[in-house]
């Protein structure tokens, strides 16, 4: 079932100590000024819902470090990864969302059938974003190994909490970078 989540999860302001990729420990990085409101929408499967939501935590810190606010993302959930192109489909055709997020986890029911979903789910988010023209952020991860214990879903929670801040990084730059692009094009620049 798709559904809108409520954000339950209370977030803070990222501080000076926030690591952010490419940005040195201590310092955390400067906020886009965008000209346009963005408005995203992060989609997330419910498969490991406690490893992915890692993702979803670390990306409203992050975003909102980089000059969009966590109110102007609005969280939806789908059963799993496969689902995740779909919604997301359907969510850029409404020309609502600036960009699209999804996180999910694909763990083994066989090499073939992870990797299988993985490719799936990784080529028609592809897809999606060149037919509508919004970008769309994949932090749907496959791990070559997944046992259910302890030691790896610690692993994977703090992954995925790292993945969120890289896909928030790559979100609010690549928005800025085609913001100054349209407008470049727009007032007929190279």
């Amino acid at each position: 079932m798709n559904q809108m989540l409520s954000d339950s999860t209370s977030t803070t302001t990222a501080t000076t100590e926030t690591a952010s990729p490419g940005v040195p420990p201590g310092v955390t990085a400067e906020p886009i000024r965008f000209a346009k409101p963005q408005r995203i929408a992060f989609v997330q499967s419910c498969w490991h819902r406690e490893i992915v939501g890692e993702c979803r935590i670390a990306f409203l810190q992050e975003i909102e470090v980089r000059g969009i606010a966590p109110s102007q993302v609005d969280l939806f959930e789908v059963p799993g990864a496969f689902e995740i192109p779909l919604h997301a489909q359907l969510l850029a055709k409404t020309r609502r969302y600036t960009a699209i997020v999804a996180a999910g986890l694909v763990v083994d029911g066989g090499i073939y059938r992870h990797d299988f979903v993985a490719g799936t789910v990784i080529n028609a988010l592809m897809d999606v974003q060149l037919r509508t023209e919004v970008p769309v952020f994949s932090a749907v991860l496959t791990p070559q190994q997944f046992h259910e214990h302890a030691t790896h879903f610690e692993f994977f929670r703090k992954h995925f909490a790292i993945k969120g801040i890289e896909v928030a990084e790559a979100c609010a730059n690549t928005l800025h970078a085609l913001e100054r692009l349209r407008g470049q094009v727009a007032a007929g620049m190279p």
